[in-house]
């Protein structure tokens, strides 16, 4: 009996073994290539799946939402916003007013929901000069959404992944990456509040 559990110890000592060694030859290229990854690489890819788990909503685990406060009406919020851009001078490019296509589509009445675009198109160019991808995130767009219980929230893609999730960028471009990601969070956050 005692022969044949240090038998079985020894066999799954073996397997352990073997199974590590494995993984490691398997991973090593992946764990080396992360190696050349931004140092806020893990954190970005930890928070948003931390979210992922919580929220169990890929798209939610991808933004960022900014409540608007109890009493701001829609039209307060694009003011601030309008504003609040004009004063960082970027351009407010472009609008789509869903939920009133949608009323006009089915004769019916829906909640509010619009998308508002941003852009500096100096900005814009040196992203696309540093990878055709970056044209998928442009312009930069916040969604103004009533949601169900008629509260309004302004949401908008977190831009961690863009600018730390991978090899990092140039330093002149991550400068001006990280200067677009402020000036959307405070047009967020002061178009939220009111604060123009």
């Amino acid at each position: 009996m005692f022969y044949s559990l240090r038998n079985l110890f020894a066999l799954i000592g073996f397997i352990a073994v073997v199974t590590g060694i494995y993984a490691t030859v398997k991973l090593a290229p992946t764990l080396e290539k992360l190696h050349g990854f931004d140092d806020k690489a893990a954190s970005v890819y930890l928070d948003m799946g931390k979210k992922l788990l919580s929220t169990e909503n890929a798209a939610e685990a991808t933004v960022w939402k900014v409540p608007v406060e109890k009493g701001l009406s829609v039209e307060d919020v694009e003011q601030t916003m309008r504003m609040v851009a004009n004063e960082h001078n970027i351009k407010n490019v472009g609008e789509l007013p869903l939920s009133v296509q949608v009323s006009k589509m089915t004769g019916k009445k829906t909640r509010f929901y619009k998308i508002y675009m941003f852009c500096n198109p100096l900005t814009a160019a040196k992203m696309l000069e540093y990878s055709d991808a970056y044209s998928a995130y442009l312009p930069c767009r916040i969604a103004m959404v009533e949601d169900k219980k008629g509260k309004l929230a302004l949401y908008s893609l977190n831009m961690d992944a863009m600018i730390y999730g991978g090899a990092p960028l140039p330093p002149a471009l991550k400068k001006e990456a990280e200067n677009v990601k402020k000036i959307i969070l405070d047009i967020m956050h002061r178009g939220a509040i009111g604060d123009f």
